[in-house]
């Protein structure tokens, strides 16, 4: 069974992603708390029909999120392969969709996007590290990213996760 934790920031485009592998194959829930994957995937395990699963968890899973690195370690035991995908934005283009979407940030305690996008990116620090797949999604358009996706998970290319800037 082919098992991917898609997770990142907020606004860098999650939601598209599932969709992506929805129509990919992939059998995809957002938002599950860490703690549900592994029994979750233990019934996906059981079933033959179940090839590829997709799951969401992000930081709107409050303190629940941080469990994540020890749902993994529980992955790994039970011998199912898990991947995690983490995609990124800059703060420039994340703010600029906060903004067209009308949304508040999970944590923009005081209002202030900003704040929030600062917070969220140091907290998730260690599990950017640890991701097997990063994509950072900043100059992507929609179907460039689904080209990504389609590379790494139809293709099965070797994925770098390299990034040049020139300023």
């Amino acid at each position: 069974m082919e098992f991917v934790i898609v997770t990142g920031l907020s606004g860098s485009g999650k939601s598209s992603v599932m969709k992506a592998l929805e129509d990919i194959g992939f059998f995809c829930i957002d938002n599950m708390p860490p703690q549900l994957i592994p029994d979750f995937a233990a019934m996906c395990n059981e079933n033959a029909e179940i090839t590829k699963v997709a799951i969401v968890t992000d930081i709107r899973g409050g303190a629940m999120f941080f469990k994540l690195e020890e749902c993994i370690t529980k992955l790994h035991i039970r011998g199912i392969d898990v991947k995690v995908l983490f995609l990124e934005a800059s703060r420039e283009v994340l703010m600029k969709r906060y903004k067209e979407t009308r949304r508040t940030h999970p944590l923009a305690q005081n209002g202030r996007v900003a704040d929030g996008i600062q917070e969220e990116r140091k907290r998730l620090e260690f599990l950017k590290k640890q991701a097997d797949y990063i994509i950072d999604t900043s100059n992507l358009l929609t179907r460039e990213l689904k080209q990504e996706l389609d590379k790494i998970f139809v293709q099965n290319k070797n994925f770098k996760n390299l990034v040049i800037t020139v300023l």
